[in-house]
């Protein structure tokens, strides 16, 4: 009895544990929905009103503010700054991708016959190999055949007997029989060659030769001895290889750029240093949904037989795409969601100028909006342009400093320790944690400082990578140390810029190169 008790309590009370539990919960969660409050203002203090951005909506944008900057010329010199100009010219892209070469369809021949019978003899007994038109392929013996050529010799015969007849309608019926005779054997394909024999010499061959009508390679042979054939049998498949298609896999952002028509250059690595010609002929209207690729088609000449089917092939499509505004590849700075052109105005100041970019032709980017031509824009060394006006936006100098000021001002600032370290240590593609150590000139922490930490590494265009900016937030964690966590996007050698700022001042600013391990 005294179990039954102790074991009724201990239900009663985690059910009341449960429920407190739940209604803590519940509690919790309406708290943390996102509300607007107000409080009443007081006699010594005005009205307050706390606004909480809601759920899901988009975080503050991270891009830095940029400002036209001057660098004395001396300066431009010693960290390799280029210029290259705006212009409008014909532009001709190339799209590089593979293929395999393939049978043209259009040359592409099946021999068959029109009758019943049985094959005797077979005079091209190989695939692939090479035959010409007239040449005997085989011989076939058909009942019907060997019927129809009696019946011939009989109604010539007859032709002959009433060719003299008096009786109307005779010699008529006897040329109708004869007439009809030749016709069946016509319809099924018996050479005229073979009713002239017929008619000659008054004897029927028991054997009939059938020739190839085509030239080419027998791709298909299905023509054997003493087996019988049927009208809808494929007995030899003949490919006449002088031209040939090759299927070519173009990925699908290029596909709309390629027209019927356009020039192809086709090399193979089994004939180093010589290019076949072809052209596109086809355009296939269906995607690969696994590869995200369309076939395009290539017709190619192929006099010589070096393209075999099958055989693996590079490929370049030649796309010319009319006049256009351009600009070299480097002087575009990918910036986060913008990419950005540093502009030469005639003052000398460098302007920083958002863009809107097309395709990639070769080492030129296709200007869509945001430049004109004849403009010089910078074309090496924007990722140090891009410190630069951000370090002058930075210290609030949105009108252009005085000539040759450049990075001077910054140097004449008050400048304050900056520390950066990582975890993991040294920093790795992907996921970063960030720190940041603001000291004064006698060791003592900063804080109440803003942070800006930003990554970045110029494109390499010999693999295809673009350029990379990354900008990591960081929050004061006390103790003068600011933290934040960062994606680096791949391993190798960022270049970063630290700026510090409080009340508004900028207070330090650095920049340093840091190693990225993992992969690319």
């Amino acid at each position: 009895m005294n179990a039954y008790r102790t074991g009724f309590l201990l239900a009663v009370i985690g059910n009341i544990v449960l429920v407190a539990v739940l209604a803590g919960l519940w509690w919790h969660y309406r708290v943390g929905e996102p509300v607007i409050r107000a409080e009443t203002p007081s006699a010594n203090a005005a009205a307050q009103v706390s606004i909480e951005q809601p759920a899901g909506a988009a975080p503050a944008s991270t891009e830095a503010p940029l400002v036209p900057v001057q660098i004395s010329a001396q300066r431009l010199q010693s960290i390799g700054v280029k210029t290259g100009k705006v212009e409008r010219k014909q532009v001709q892209d190339e799209i590089r991708t593979t293929g395999t070469v393939a049978v043209d369809e259009t040359k592409l021949a099946y021999v068959q016959v029109r009758f019943s019978g049985f094959i005797e003899k077979v005079f091209v007994d190989s695939t692939y190999q090479s035959i010409h038109k007239g040449q005997p392929l085989f011989t076939v013996y058909s009942p019907d055949i060997v019927a129809t050529e009696r019946e011939y010799l009989v109604a010539q015969q007859n032709q002959q007997r009433v060719a003299q007849s008096t009786v109307p309608g005779v010699s008529s019926s006897a040329a109708s029989l004869l007439t009809a005779a030749s016709e069946r054997l016509r319809q099924w394909g018996v050479p005229q060659q073979e009713i002239d024999r017929l008619e000659s010499t008054g004897q029927v061959r028991q054997e009939l030769e059938v020739d190839s009508q085509v030239s080419g390679y027998i791709t298909e042979r299905n023509a054997l001895p003493s087996v019988a054939v049927q009208p809808e049998m494929r007995l030899f498949s003949v490919a006449d290889l002088s031209s040939i298609w090759v299927q070519a896999q173009v990925f699908q952002n290029d596909i709309g750029r390629i027209k019927i028509g356009d020039s192809a250059a086709l090399t193979v690595s089994t004939f180093p240093g010589r290019t076949f010609r072809g052209r596109v002929d086809f355009i296939y209207p269906q995607m690969d949904a696994d590869t995200r690729t369309a076939k395009v088609r290539i017709v190619s000449a192929n006099s010589d037989l070096q393209l075999k089917p099958g055989m693996f092939v590079n490929v370049a499509l030649n796309v010319p795409m009319g006049r256009q505004l351009v600009i070299p590849a480097g002087g575009v700075l990918q910036s986060g969601n913008r990419q950005i052109a540093f502009v030469e105005r005639s003052d000398g100041y460098l302007e920083p100028r958002e863009v809107e970019l097309g395709a990639r032709v070769g080492d030129d980017f296709i200007v869509l909006k945001g430049l004109k031509g004849g403009e010089q824009i910078v074309t090496s060394a924007n990722f140090l342009v891009d410190s630069e006006s951000q370090l002058q936006a930075a210290l609030g100098s949105f009108v252009p400093p005085p000539p040759g000021a450049g990075a001077a001002s910054a140097m004449n600032a008050p400048q304050a320790g900056v520390e950066l370290t990582s975890e993991p240590s040294p920093p790795r593609k992907g996921s970063n944690v960030f720190r940041v150590k603001l000291t004064n000139s006698s060791g003592a922490p900063i804080s109440g400082a803003e942070v800006s930490l930003t990554f970045f590494m110029p494109a390499m265009p010999q693999m295809g990578m673009a350029a990379m900016r990354t900008p990591v937030a960081l929050s004061d964690k006390g103790n003068g140390i600011y933290e934040g966590s960062g994606e680096l996007g791949s391993r190798g050698t960022w270049q970063t810029t630290i700026v510090a700022k409080k009340n508004g001042q900028a207070i330090a600013s650095k920049q340093l190169s840091v190693n990225a391990t993992g992969g690319m």
